[in-house]
């Protein structure tokens, strides 16, 4: 009788085990890829604890008589936060397309629709997410940035749930990291000629309210009422008799733009690649002004790429 219910016990416990073996391997369906991950990092771990080695034979320089390691360092971190929209039509199609060696891209972070956060790498590891692109002087964007793509089909608008994780990930790699609020840009700043990413309708307001980029002063677009005097010919005879100046009142921006600026230098100064300079203010459009995005600057974007240029020198 105790053999049988210990046999019992057994098999039910076997069970049991088998059942939570296969419920913890079909929780993670990125199991092997992600042990692909550890093998790569464990092998740049390998690589930074190695000795540094330098071959005289293969330098063209005097090598010193011993190795001697620096006792003050650290490990880089990332200076700019890189915003895209995914493209893609979910959350998975998105994940399968970063774990697939022959795709070559990735990113830190994924966020859904429905705004679950998958980080992918660690901040401190390069993705390749940012492509051929420029910011500043900058040219390596993937070295110096965290890339961060919202599951997004690129024409649709951002769920709220996407944006609250979105400015919980950034408050927490801005602490952590200390980036500054200007360099949290889209990926179609940085390559205005091949990318349009996030699309227009993402918040990028919002964003600057929340002290994650910069955004213009609301009432650099407000205007006022200015009195101005015309004259008036001598011919002009009013009820009361001959009068030789008339008083109008017109609508004037409250901020007029100097004759001397630059838009071309403007658009150069806050970051943007100007090399192909339609390019690039279809790029400052898409940012800042979020409707009629194209290559022409009417006189509220100059306005409004005024006070942003003076805000970023």
């Amino acid at each position: 009788m105790v053999n049988s219910i210990i046999n019992s016990f057994s098999r039910i416990s076997c069970i049991l085990l088998a059942g939570a073996w296969i419920t913890s391997c079909s929780v993670n369906p990125y199991a092997e890829t992600n042990r692909v991950y550890k093998k790569q990092a464990k092998a740049y771990g390998q690589s930074l604890w190695a000795v540094p080695e330098v071959k005289p034979e293969e330098v063209n320089y005097p090598v010193g008589d011993y190795w001697v390691g620096a006792t003050n360092f650290n490990m880089r971190k990332p200076n700019f936060v890189i915003i895209h929209h995914t493209a893609q039509n979910s959350t998975a199609h998105t994940l399968k397309t970063f774990t697939t060696p022959a795709t070559s891209v990735s990113a830190h972070y994924v966020i859904g629709r429905d705004g679950k956060v998958y980080q992918m790498l660690n901040d401190y590891l390069r993705a390749w997410h940012a492509g051929a692109g420029k910011w500043g002087n900058n040219t390596d964007i993937n070295s110096s940035s965290i890339g961060i793509e919202l599951d997004n089909n690129g024409a649709e608008p951002f769920s709220e749930e996407q944006i609250k994780s979105l400015l919980g990930v950034l408050e927490m790699l801005k602490k952590k990291h200390s980036i500054p609020a200007a360099n949290i840009i889209g990926h179609s700043d940085i390559a205005p000629t091949r990318k349009v990413d996030p699309n227009p309708t993402f918040p990028w307001k919002k964003m600057a309210e929340n002290g994650f980029g910069l955004w213009y002063d609301e009432d650099v677009l407000d205007s006022v009422m200015v009195a101005k005097t015309y004259p008036v010919s001598d011919s002009t005879i009013l009820q009361n008799g001959v009068q030789d100046s008339l008083v109008v009142f017109e609508k004037r921006p409250l901020y007029e733009v100097p004759e001397s600026f630059n838009p071309q230098e403007a658009l150069r100064i806050i970051g943007f690649d100007i090399s192909n300079l339609d390019a690039a203010i279809k790029a400052f459009k898409l940012h800042f002004i979020q409707e009629d995005i194209n290559a022409v600057l009417t006189d509220d974007d100059k306005r409004i790429l005024y006070n942003l240029y003076r805000k970023y020198m």
